[in-house]
């Protein structure tokens, strides 16, 4: 069941088979990542269309030391990809040439499994918490003016309101006359915000403050 179908010479209807094999389960892989992540129009044809492409370059080299160094190529492409992605995008394209490897050496069913497989993975690790950070960190930036002792101004509402909190850089600005701190924090559960950035105002003169989210893209492939 698990065979390959290209057991003889290549005929138009098993070329055929395979491209309609590609090309079905391409576009349940471009799905899968659209529903769970945001990504553009464009990737995501991409997605959709890699395997029959990856597929086409190895039925045309198929045997031989051809297959071995079309491989190579074929996921290299990855590395000299013109726009860096994250981790779950490169993920996508991995997969999608898998599934262009095994069309193209003719095991549909090892495939259709394959993608069978990934999909329902893909789909649960998304709904659950596996790999989700245990506290919410954020990225505190504070602006203070040059008298100011940064060194430990804050730690006092940093132990009241976080569970860590790290100074990453520390910038000059204006000048010289004001400092922009950056800090990486995780914050206690059911803390106030706004109780938390309304008594940094108080300690750095009401200028500005920043509290976002963590960008996770620098961390990722």
């Amino acid at each position: 069941m698990l065979n390959s179908i290209l057991t003889g010479s290549l005929t138009i209807e098993i070329f055929l088979l395979c491209m309609a094999c590609s090309v079905i389960l391409g576009g349940i892989i471009a799905w899968a990542h659209s529903k769970c992540n945001n990504s553009s129009k464009g990737f995501v044809l991409t997605i959709a269309l890699l395997p029959a492409i990856v597929q086409m370059v190895i039925i045309l080299v198929n045997g031989n030391l051809g297959t071995g160094v079309a491989v190579m190529g074929a996921f290299s492409l990855v590395r000299f990809r013109s726009i860096p992605g994250n981790a779950k995008e490169i993920t996508s394209i991995f997969i999608a040439m898998a599934i262009g490897l095994a069309t193209g050496t003719g095991y549909l069913a090892v495939a259709g499994l394959f993608v069978a497989i990934i999909v329902f993975l893909n789909f649960i690790y998304n709904k659950s918490k596996f790999g989700e950070p245990k506290n919410i960190e954020k990225d505190l930036n504070i602006t203070i003016p040059e008298g100011l002792d940064y060194a430990e101004i804050f730690d006092d509402l940093f132990e009241k309101y976080t569970t860590k909190s790290e100074l990453v850089m520390v910038k000059t600005a204006n000048m010289g006359s004001l400092y922009k701190l950056n800090y990486r924090i995780g914050l206690k559960k059911q803390v106030h915000e706004k109780a938390f950035i309304d008594e940094l105002r108080c300690r750095n003169g009401n200028l500005e403050i920043t509290l976002a989210k963590v960008a996770f893209g620098m961390d990722e492939l």
